[in-house]
């Protein structure tokens, strides 16, 4: 029998399948775990234990589903919109938006089964919705409590001009002069579509000859364009552009490289509602609907809903194009990268401009990059890489330019987690940029699933995270100088189905006594008191409480309330959180066989740790002992928290792999840094 020490200095490996275990060689065995539970892999190496769920509201209908859209109208103004069947609610900064004492609501038409399905686009204080049973809508902003969802019209924000005249300087039937006029917005952008013709009749080959035509002012125009038939033409072309309401025609040429926009509207009727949006380019693009899967339309440049087009067709007119693929696949997402990237229900595809940088009606080039296909899932975009739920399978994949092959490459990125995804779904995703970039899914079965993901850096780390309920929605808005989790749960409380809107709470906290892990929670700061009221929405439920830092035995909630044992004025309340984190199985070089085959023994561990607490290990989840960190505090304060290595003396148990449970039951900080472990070998 021999003894050895194993080092490991590093989680950000992530939680790996059991079918891993044998993989000792691989580059991520040293930094992985067997199980991490309610456990953040940091992107630098520790596991920290996650921050609680606190409580925002019931949902308008706990019967029914919901689901959460981001908003951000600024930096300081940031909302998780609750999209539910015929409401919009709004909440910010833990609390619910009211309105005379009550929650703010907006209407919309949309139905329970169909709100998974409705995807969206932000630009400034306007959210673009698409479903494809719904014509486009958008959901604007106007005030705090001013929001309006109306359909989209897809025609220029401009009226065509009224009231034309054609009057000509001279008594002559010789010839017919025709014109049309159109009015143009800011900085010469959008524009409206033709009058109605005025005609004259004249002879500006004369001398002195000229006609005058005349309109009147349309709201909101800069300027006029006037475009003339052209002889033995059926076309308009471009004449002149003028500021005023007159213009005079002295026999100008018509060029017909500038013709009067044609009026597009592809989304009037049910079967032509787009089932996806986004923008690139300064277009908003649309594509997926049901009579046409495959095509994609974009808006002319600098607009937001006029798709029209001239004849020539000129650079800045609206798009519209069909994927020739040899299946049919239907345009699930449209994602703005370098390249305008297009996932489908079997492939993804990269339209890009094929002779100038820009993409112009002229110039589209349509390539597939791979044969995988996405879910209705909105993709994540991570730097200028791309996470989707695959169709099939439940995996999720990453897409990414390769200059290698001057397109993008896919992988699988829970190849070594599959664990995690077989047998499920991904339902609902969003990504956290900061204090820690985390990438957050959740799982068919209720399950939020984590991903410390920093490609430049090669880490991809997965964990799990549960809590009595089921994760059914998420959406990370910014508040603050973090990326807060909003979340919808579905919990049973009395034997009732609840639905709540929880935000996940921040880690950085000013003192031990404001740390926050337990979910559903709420907070009670105020005078010293025993009795800690407005705990309705736990009704019948055993809680975690931690009074000013000390953690306080649990409690059953009765009558929406519990009684402490000593009064206390900062009081965190919730269910609690079970944090676990389990070691891979050893592989120590005593043999050729990295100890393979022996029977093994931990008899000790060294865990340093940062600012932590309340920390357990063994060598199973039935054999843990404490650390007893707390040593000359004043009697009837909090044990300090604990920077260090902690030395814990851990149960006998020979087995075969070596490994180590560490788990976190109070509602305490646990950041584990590195794991030491002395381990008997048997011959």
């Amino acid at each position: 029998m021999a003894n050895i020490k194993v080092f490991q200095q590093a989680f950000n490996g992530g939680e790996v399948t059991p079918e891993f275990f044998g993989r000792m060689s691989d580059t991520k065995y040293q930094s992985g775990v067997a199980q991490m539970r309610n456990y953040i892999a940091l992107p630098h190496g520790p596991a920290a234990n996650r921050p609680g769920f606190a409580f925002v509201r019931e949902t308008k209908t706990s019967t029914a589903k919901s689901r959460l859209i981001p908003f951000s109208y600024s930096t300081t103004q940031t909302m998780a919109i609750e999209l539910g069947a015929g409401y919009f609610r709004f909440h910010t900064q833990g609390a619910t938006l009211l309105s005379a004492g009550v929650p703010y609501e907006v209407v919309n038409p949309y139905i329970e089964a169909d709100l998974v399905d409705i995807h969206y686009v932000q630009s400034a204080d306007v959210l673009t919705l698409v479903h494809p049973n719904y014509p486009p809508k958008e959901l604007r902003r106007l005030g705090a409590t001013s929001w309006t969802l109306t359909d989209i019209s897809f025609a220029s924000l401009l009226a065509a001009p009224t009231g034309q005249t054609a009057t000509p300087s001279a008594v002559d039937t010789t010839y017919t002069y025709s014109y049309i006029i159109t009015a143009i917005g800011t900085s010469n952008v959008d524009e409206s579509l033709g009058s109605v013709a005025a005609s004259c009749t004249n002879n500006l080959f004369t001398s002195g000859r000229f006609n005058t035509i005349g309109w009147t002012a349309v709201t909101g125009a800069q300027t006029y364009r006037i475009y003339k038939q052209a002889n033995g033409s059926g076309l308009y072309g471009y004449i002149g552009q003028t500021a005023g309401v007159t213009f005079r025609d002295d026999n100008i040429a018509p060029d017909l490289g500038r013709t009067v926009p044609i009026a597009v509207s592809p989304f009037a009727a049910a079967g032509d509602y787009p089932g996806a949006v986004s923008y690139f380019e300064q277009r908003r693009v649309f594509a997926g609907t049901t009579n046409k899967p495959q095509n994609v339309w974009l808006t002319k440049t600098g607009t937001e809903s006029n798709m029209n087009y001239s004849i020539p067709v000129k650079d800045d007119d609206g798009i519209s194009f069909r994927i020739a693929a040899r299946e049919a696949n239907t345009v699930r997402h449209i994602v703005p990268l370098q390249n305008l990237v297009l996932l489908t229900s079997a492939a993804e595809w990269r339209i890009s401009s094929a002779n100038t940088d820009a993409l112009t009606p002229a110039t589209i080039g349509i390539k597939p990059q791979s044969y995988i296909g996405a879910n209705n899932v909105t993709p994540l975009i991570v730097n200028n890489s791309l996470l989707f739920a695959s169709a099939r399978g439940g995996h999720v994949r990453e897409l990414s330019y390769a200059w290698q092959t001057s397109g993008y490459l896919t992988g699988d990125i829970s190849l070594r987690a599959p664990h995690l995804f077989d047998g499920m779904d991904i339902v609902d995703a969003a990504y956290a940029k900061s204090p820690q970039p985390l990438c957050w899914f959740v799982s068919s079965g209720g399950r939020l699933l984590g991903l410390t993901y920093v490609p430049e850096q090669q880490i991809g780390a997965w964990h799990h995270h549960d809590t009595d309920g089921l994760f059914e929605s998420i959406c990370v808005v910014a508040e603050g100088n973090e990326d807060v989790l909003y979340a919808i749960v579905n919990r049973t409380i009395g034997g009732v189905t609840k639905r709540y809107v929880e935000r996940m709470a921040s880690r950085l906290n000013a003192t031990p006594s404001e740390a926050f892990f337990v979910d559903c929670g709420l907070v009670y700061s105020g005078t010293p008191a025993t009795v800690i009221s407005g705990l309705d929405h736990l009704e019948g439920k055993t809680v975690s409480i931690l009074c000013d830092g000390e953690v306080h035995p649990q409690k059953v909630v009765t009558g929406g309330s519990i009684a402490l044992d000593n009064a206390a004025s900062y009081v965190v309340v919730g269910l609690p959180i079970q944090a676990d984190i389990v070691t891979l199985p050893i592989a120590a070089q005593t043999d050729s066989g990295f100890g393979q085959g022996r029977a093994k023994n931990v008899n000790k561990a060294w865990l340093r740790v940062s600012s932590s607490s309340g920390i357990f290990a063994g060598p199973d989840a039935n054999n843990l002992t404490q650390y007893k960190q707390r040593t000359n505090e004043p009697y009837g304060s909090p044990s300090a928290l604990k920077t260090g290595e902690l030395d814990i003396l851990l149960s006998p148990s020979w087995g075969d792999s070596g490994s180590i449970f560490i788990r976190q039951n109070d509602p305490l900080p646990s950041t584990i840094v590195s794991i030491t472990l002395e381990i008997a070998i048997g011959n």
